[in-house]
């Protein structure tokens, strides 16, 4: 029987140990960013304040998270050269940094020989998945929730194992 879906806020909240998000796609059509995305795509102008309304209920969040000793990690594979979403990203997770997050970046050449799941993830304290689905344009899906040991596991894996090969943000860059 599938499990109801917790929001973003009481999974992170639940978190002890760990939590870590691994994105993958190369574009997200995520309706909550459409007007950042549009505003960036017109103007190269992306919302940078960590106490902005658009960003203070993500940044509240990780703060809370990382204060009470949880570290919040999020890795994103990326094909090179990387696409516009994804430049757009970059831009805005000096947000995520500032918030507590720590956040690095494996160019996909580098990810062939991992074993990945077929979807990105929030895993917390190693137990926990979070599948995040997304339609076929990048748009938000119903998400899932799983306790499966064996998928913990190979999203553990995946992540620890993208995490050694990728870049820190702050050495990540974009041409």
């Amino acid at each position: 029987m599938p499990q109801s879906v917790p929001s973003f806020a009481d999974l992170i909240d639940s978190a002890t140990e760990s939590a870590v998000h691994l994105e993958m796609r190369d574009s997200y059509g995520v309706a909550t960013e459409a007007d950042a995305l549009e505003r960036w795509r017109r103007t190269g102008e992306v919302d940078t304040d960590p106490d902005s309304p658009y960003w203070t209920p993500w940044t509240e969040l990780v703060r809370r998270t990382v204060a009470r000793g949880v570290p919040v990690r999020r890795a994103r594979i990326v094909s090179e050269p990387v696409s516009d979403y994804i430049r757009y990203e970059h831009a805005g997770t000096v947000v995520n940094i500032a918030a507590g997050e720590q956040v690095r970046w494996l160019p996909r050449r580098h990810a062939s020989t991992i074993a990945l799941p077929g979807n990105d993830f929030w895993l917390i304290d190693s137990q926990l998945i979070r599948w995040n689905h997304f339609t076929g344009d990048g748009g938000s899906a119903p998400g899932e929730i799983s306790e499966d040991p064996a998928a913990a596991r190979l999203c553990a894996d995946a992540f620890e194992a993208v995490w050694a090969r990728a870049i820190p943000h702050d050495e990540y860059k974009i041409s």
